[in-house]
């Protein structure tokens, strides 16, 4: 597969992989800067980062049997299963499989942070100035609001954001400023910030820079005051603070395990969100990634850096008991059902033989692709296409292998013919587009990376696929050879 422009690589220490490992975790980061959930979970000595796309991805909530992700106007819920662990194909077998359940329209409400409260998800939103639940019937159910909040409104009077659980109940929130007036909150971002108990009307501390991801944990309400980039504690009986852990980026982002925190980090810009707060004024170093701090201590026991497209981080969370989950896409032919246990004693378990080879057939390609045959993936992906013609996956993968071995009439073929049998399918007409550069088409090149964001307008690959096409059309380049800024093929439907 030809190298992505975007980079999302990542480096860590050595600890930080056997805490994984040793611990049984994984990890769950989003970034919204980057439209990304990132899983962090060990494989062979060192950390995988495996990225999905998703609509300026926020808060992650982690139930029992399922995550939430809130994103930039719905909220996604996966379930996990069992058995699709078990049947899994994937190489390492995962030993948890979450696949796409239900997903609520909420309207653009800029959701920050999330929890399942006895089974029910409650969420910050931040543009109503409160908390609220789900059900059938509506975009969203409020269900407490700060007593300095006069309405149930749209502004984002206070920059609610974080939300934290104790003994069963939502018992904290931090919001950036005690206005009632929308964006009032801006002003006071640098010194203004609260933590709130739910419970009570007076702040349990007030004075605070920009904090985030209020937690109560081992008896103490632990919290980030972002703004310093610290890990800190407090007594929300006498407001006494104690700092725990000074870190070099902007800490939002938190979870625990055992004596361990697990911080997420920003590299936060001078914008008018971040401008005027200590860290932006003081500190030059400013680091993307997770940190993790003995919260005894406060040492410094791992980390990991981001580095590239990942910039700013807002949600980490744990998957306990779990090293190496999976998660189907939203958009990939999902063919994992979930049926009641009184149905499945009539369900024919047994797998048609042609379906079998045609599967076999499929993942052999994709290994041989993963491995760097191009040569074994075409061939076992044009076995598949003869047993199963209509098998598109099979299809659009062999476009993108025939395209990677430089056979660009072929692969032009293979492509054209996925976008005949499903027009929208945006990755087969970002990898045409890829493949009439190579042809020197720019203009088809741009209709196809055109068709792409349409279909897929947070597409991030079409985007700057298109804006690098565009600069070439300006220059007139030759056919045939490299076009800095392309992105190349990609098997997304793998």
């Amino acid at each position: 597969m030809t190298a992505s422009q975007l980079d999302f690589g990542s480096q860590h220490t050595a600890s930080f992989a056997e805490i994984l490992k040793r611990y049984r975790l994984s990890l769950l980061v989003s970034t919204y800067q980057a439209g990304k959930l990132i899983t962090l979970r060990y494989h062979n000595g060192g950390v995988n980062t495996h990225f999905q796309s998703y609509a300026r991805p926020m808060g992650i909530a982690v139930g029992q049997h399922r995550i939430a992700i809130g994103g930039s106007h719905q909220i996604w819920q996966l379930k996990k299963v069992t058995a699709a662990a078990q049947s899994s194909a994937s190489s390492p077998t995962p030993d948890a499989v979450y696949i796409p359940d239900r997903s609520q329209v909420t309207g653009d409400i800029d959701i920050h942070e999330m929890a399942y409260v006895n089974q029910e998800l409650w969420f910050v939103n931040t543009q109503f100035s409160c908390l609220c639940t789900l059900d059938a019937d509506h975009s969203f159910v409020p269900r407490w609001k700060p007593s300095f909040i006069s309405a149930y409104a749209l502004g984002d009077r206070c920059h609610l954001n974080g939300l934290g659980i104790r003994d069963g109940q939502v018992r904290y929130v931090t919001a950036l400023g005690e206005s009632d007036h929308p964006q009032g909150w801006r002003p006071l971002k640098a010194q203004g910030g609260v933590i709130l108990d739910v419970q009570t009307p007076d702040p349990v501390s007030e004075g605070l820079s920009m904090p985030h991801s209020p937690r109560w944990y081992q008896g103490h309400l632990w919290f980030l005051e972002s703004g310093y980039g610290s890990l800190a504690r407090i007594n929300p009986v006498t407001g006494q603070q104690e700092v725990m852990a000074q870190l070099p980026g902007f800490t939002r982002g938190l979870c625990f395990f055992e004596d361990l925190a697990f911080v997420g980090l920003s590299k936060v810009r001078e914008t008018a969100s971040f401008s005027g707060i200590p860290m932006t004024q003081h500190r030059t170093e400013r680091i993307c990634g997770i940190w993790i701090v003995q919260i005894t201590t406060g040492t410094i026991v791992g980390y990991l850096k981001f580095h590239g497209a990942v910039a700013e981080i807002f949600a980490v969370e744990l998957l306990p008991q779990t090293q190496y989950p999976d998660f189907m896409d939203w958009d990939s032919p999902l063919r994992v059902y979930v049926l009641p246990n009184a149905v499945l004693r009539e369900v024919d378990r047994t797998v048609p033989a042609l379906a079998a080879q045609v599967h076999e057939q499929y993942q052999n390609g994709n290994r041989c692709y993963v491995q760097g045959d191009l040569e074994g993936a075409i061939a076992a992906y044009r076995i598949c296409l003869d047993l199963q013609p209509d098998f598109l996956p099979a299809r659009y993968n062999l476009g993108v292998a025939l395209g990677d071995d430089q056979r660009y009439s072929e692969a032009q073929a293979a492509l054209e013919q996925v976008i005949q049998a499903e027009a929208a399918h945006a990755c087969a007409h970002n990898s045409l587009g890829y493949i009439h550069v190579q042809l020197g088409n720019l203009e088809q090149a741009r209709h196809h990376y055109r068709q792409a964001m349409m279909i897929r307008p947070d597409y991030d690959q079409a985007i700057q696929n298109l804006a690098a096409v565009q600069a070439l059309i300006a220059q007139e380049p030759q056919p045939g050879i490299g076009h800095p800024g392309i992105i190349g093929l990609n098997q997304e439907k793998m």
